[in-house]
């Protein structure tokens, strides 16, 4: 039996329906997995990058680490160079050999100041052979805020002997900065001369 026209494109435009539909499933399929790929794709990127930045933190805290210990040790080395300046500094008052002095401190520290002075008044005259007059200014007081010690005057407060650990720290930084700076950020390439 034949079929006519009619029931040939009939037919024709349901094979092409049912192509159109089978093309449309097939292009939600390879379109569902492509975004599946992507997303699988995208996390592992993400996951990777995630770790790195993980790495690098982690190697950027351990570097800071070592600079603070390095930091520590540079602290250390320079303890003995304080010490040092400080017995240059008690040769320097011997050598100033002022009759009359004046001592100035902080005022928590007076009554340690006072007993040192007991203490040293009657060696410093051993040593220097003459006699002295150690006074203990209690007016004019050194700041609080610092970190104690004493400074010296001559009678007329004109020259002054400062034996304060923020004096020596002062004078040890401009030699301690080198070190200090290539701790923390690495040797300088424009560098011509190291001292």
């Amino acid at each position: 039996m034949a079929l006519s026209d009619a029931d040939v494109q009939k037919q024709i435009k349901h094979m092409m329906a049912f192509t159109e539909q089978e093309a449309n499933e097939k292009a939600e399929e390879i379109n569902a997995k492509a975004e599946e790929e992507f997303n699988i794709e995208k996390g592992r990127l993400v996951q990777t990058q995630r770790l790195e930045i993980m790495e690098d933190y982690e190697k950027k805290e351990k570097q800071i680490e070592q600079k603070k210990i390095q930091m520590s040790n540079l602290m250390n080395q320079a303890r003995p160079e304080v010490l040092r300046a400080r017995d240059d500094l008690i040769t320097g008052l011997y050598q100033l050999l002022e009759p009359r002095m004046i001592v100035c401190c902080r005022k928590q520290d007076f009554p340690l100041v006072k007993a040192a002075a007991q203490k040293a008044i009657p060696m410093y005259k051993v040593a220097i052979q003459k006699d002295v007059d150690l006074r203990i200014d209690q007016e004019a007081f050194l700041p609080e805020d610092i970190a104690g010690r004493v400074e010296i005057y001559n009678r007329d407060w004109k020259i002054k002997v400062s034996n304060t650990l923020e004096s020596w720290l002062n004078l040890l930084a401009p030699q301690m900065m080198p070190e200090v700076w290539g701790a923390l950020f690495g040797a300088n390439a424009n560098e011509k001369f190291l001292d």
